[in-house]
């Protein structure tokens, strides 16, 4: 097993990508707590320790992240998967939205990530969920973008601050992946076909695809790796495929 006996947060881990990733870290050895703002979408597996939390709250964070050390002994992995997403071009974005998507993406993964810090020990695990659009532009995702562009430096810094102590902090940049973040793509067959053609390998990304780059950055395989964003988006970035 490849995680075995590591105490591993997931947060968001309620449903889609963080509940495939949940589920695979525990299937490798963890010990796996979600925190979520609802109850689990998903139903959890019986192992599966869920707390109620909101990871814009510096109060929530603390208490969550103390029980899981002090029922735990320590947190090993922390991912940072809680996220939000608008669809809005800088000019048509509303104030409130842009807050509440830099709160829940970027001051969610801070909070989780300061507070576990205090309780992760040498060769300690942290992955932030970023998002191929936080590295090329798409249309009319503003908010979102920034807010992942953001933690790709956060990523590449956190990386610098905490290499003494040997914690190796990277960032996974999923491309479009089948959750609930598009489900009003994928249910227009056009729309999801274009969407489709816009990744070389010829389809759409699933949970799972990124759960694996989840346990990899979480084992220690990953032992020489930090300040890294990992791509996995199909080709979606590489460039585009259509002939000119």
């Amino acid at each position: 097993m490849r995680v075995r006996d590591k105490v591993a947060i997931i947060t968001g881990g309620g449903s889609g990508i963080g509940a495939a990733a949940s589920r695979l870290l525990q299937q490798e050895g963890a010990r796996v707590v979600i925190l979520d703002n609802k109850a689990p979408v998903e139903p959890p597996f019986e192992e599966a320790v869920c707390l109620t939390t909101d990871v814009r709250s510096e109060d929530e964070v603390q208490r969550a992240i103390e029980f899981v050390a002090h029922k735990f002994g320590c947190v090993d992995v922390l991912v940072n998967n809680a996220g939000i997403a608008l669809r809005q071009s800088v000019g048509d974005a509303d104030v409130a939205c842009w807050d509440e998507v830099m709160a829940v993406n970027v001051r969610g993964a801070f909070l989780c990530s300061k507070q576990a810090l205090r309780f992760m020990p040498r060769n300690g695990s942290i992955i932030h969920m970023a998002s191929v659009t936080g590295i090329t532009g798409v249309r009319g995702r503003g908010s979102y973008s920034a807010s992942k562009g953001a933690l790709v430096a956060l990523t590449k810094t956190m990386a610098m601050d905490y290499a003494e102590r040997q914690i190796r902090v990277n960032c996974i940049c999923p491309g479009f992946v089948r959750t609930p973040f598009i489900q009003t793509i994928t249910n227009d067959e056009a729309r999801r076909d274009r969407l489709t053609a816009m990744h070389p390998l010829g389809r759409l990304g699933e949970p799972q695809d990124i759960a694996n780059a989840v346990l990899f950055l979480a084992s220690d395989e990953s032992s020489w790796i930090t300040g890294h964003a990992l791509v996995v988006d199909g080709g979606f970035s590489a460039g585009r495929a259509v002939e000119i």
